[in-house]
């Protein structure tokens, strides 16, 4: 959004008896968008918010605390982004959550705004304002730690780490280097997936869409041309009864499927040669196209040539298969559990410490989540300045690499150990173990449950691609508010009750 010209605002935040209330009253101090605009790290989201504007050209840009805010409610309350901006027009609270000096009863921006708010905060910078409200400082703060000036660069390998990892720091006293060789905490790990909106992907379907949207782009040069011969090369008619012969029918043997994908391949064919004589003969005819039809004409011979290629070689897989043509982001992600062991959606890897869970990676196409222990003990090692004195992770974490990475490093990785059984005393403190640490491990599963059930991981709605990870990102926000907001209730009420023991 270069195009846009933003003017940074250095008015400090209001307090809530400053805040005007035309009907009279004021705000309470308690209430739930008081205290987030409290944990809301203002000052990294305008720098985040600063990259993606020109300071030069351009009309003024919405500040950044509503263009953030804005989205942020969104997530909290489960709203549609028109539900958004009337909840912003009605609430007062959220309007001092946005940072505005009195109340206004009219909309603030357009509905339509709420896409290009979440264009400007990637996945990347999120996971950073995440970072700190989960920790409470910056993450270039993180990285000067006690022994940061030690520490090998990013682009260094496991290797190189591992060797400098024992190195002593000059500048630190003998005190700080024994505590921060001294591993402390617990790390949770697991992987889930953010289901996108899309239809339950069949090939024919697919294929079916494809065909439609040709037949729509013929049908509008076709008012452009001299009406000579056919439209098309086929009988549009014959050919969506040749879809319904499947489409309808209550069992989908193998024979039948092969038939009706073939013909529909055939009809794409036929039609996709028709669609490029008639643009041969209209100069400007992308001119002629709705913005959302050109993006499906993009998709379409990719499409085609996956399905041209299953169905010659007999099989239902290929690389980076399109299962939506209006998401053509979204892959197939295989997890192998019921009710639905095949979801379609964007892979999240999130780590769970003392409550709070942090956004490690995402990615549209499936990736081995036990691959990445390594690089999450190090970013753990970099928030908290030294490693996890436990790991507690499912089994898909417990290769030898691990291990072995574990063992150096004097941390625990959950998960019975290498070699046979031994029916003595250890083996019985082995296997407490082990249930103590699955008793524990449940955590992470009750977030990634809680994250879905309530914050709206189990259904992203939104349909671009960078768009859908921030959503995703901000579902995790959500929620690590909501557990610091129910942090403060728990202290402010165990002081209460102190006050009162000894009054």
């Amino acid at each position: 959004m270069g195009c846009l010209m933003y003017y940074k605002d250095d008015s400090d935040q209001l307090g809530i008896d400053e805040f005007f209330l035309p009907f009279g009253g004021k705000l309470k101090k308690d209430n739930r968008w008081v205290k987030a605009a409290e944990i809301m790290p203002w000052s990294i989201i305008e720098e985040v918010y600063l990259r993606s504007m020109n300071q030069e050209i351009g009309r003024a840009a919405f500040p950044a605390r509503i263009a953030y805010g804005a989205i942020y409610v969104k997530q909290q309350e489960q709203l549609t982004d028109e539900e958004t901006v009337t909840a912003i027009a009605e609430n007062p609270y959220i309007q001092y959550f946005l940072g505005l000096k009195e109340f206004r009863d009219e909309p603030l921006f357009d509905a339509s705004m709420m896409v290009h708010f979440r264009k400007r905060f990637p996945f990347e910078e999120l996971a950073k304002i995440n970072e700190y409200i989960c920790t409470g400082k910056r993450p270039e703060e993180e990285q000067k730690d006690d022994d940061g000036s030690n520490d090998p660069p990013s682009g260094a390998s496991h290797e190189e780490k591992q060797s400098q990892a024992g190195k002593p720091n000059k500048n630190t006293s003998r005190k700080k280097q024994k505590r921060q060789k001294q591993n402390r905490g617990k790390l949770l790990m697991d992987a889930t997936v953010a289901p996108a909106d899309i239809k339950y992907p069949t090939d024919i379907d697919l294929l079916n869409k494809s065909r439609e949207h040709l037949e729509t782009a013929i049908d509008i040069l076709w008012d452009k041309l001299p009406h000579k011969g056919h439209k098309l090369p086929y009988s549009a008619k014959k050919a969506r009864k040749a879809y319904l012969a499947l489409a309808k029918c209550k069992k989908w043997t193998k024979a039948k499927c092969r038939k009706a994908i073939s013909e529909q391949l055939r009809y794409i064919e036929l039609a996709t040669a028709q669609l490029k004589k008639y643009e041969a003969q209209v100069p400007e005819h992308e001119k002629l196209y709705p913005y959302w039809l050109k993006d499906r004409l993009d998709v379409i011979p990719k499409v085609y040539a996956q399905q041209k290629e299953m169905h010659e070689n007999g099989t239902h897989k290929c690389e980076e298969r399109i299962v939506s043509l209006q998401q053509p982001h979204v892959r197939p992600i295989n997890r192998g559990k019921r009710p639905n062991p095949t979801e379609f959606g964007q892979k999240l890897h999130l780590s769970v410490v003392d409550g709070f869970t942090y956004l490690e990676k995402t990615s549209w196409n499936s990736f081995n989540e036990g691959k990445e222990l390594i690089d999450v003990a190090e970013d753990y090692r970099r928030k908290f300045g030294c490693y996890p004195e436990a790991i507690l992770a499912d089994r898909i974490y417990q290769t030898r690499e691990n291990r072995a990475f574990c063992k150096a490093h004097d941390i625990r990785l959950s998960g019975p150990p290498l070699g046979r059984r031994k029916a003595d005393s250890t083996d019985e403190k082995i296997q407490g173990q082990l249930y103590r640490d699955a008793c524990e491990r449940n955590a992470v599963e009750g977030r990634n449950g809680n994250a879905k059930r309530r914050w709206g991981l189990d259904l992203i709605m939104s349909k671009l691609e960078e768009t859908a990870k921030t959503e995703a990102a901000l579902s995790i926000i959500a929620m690590n508010v909501a557990h610091c907001l129910a942090l403060w209730l728990l202290r402010f009420f165990a002081f209460n009750r102190f006050v009162l023991v000894f009054q």
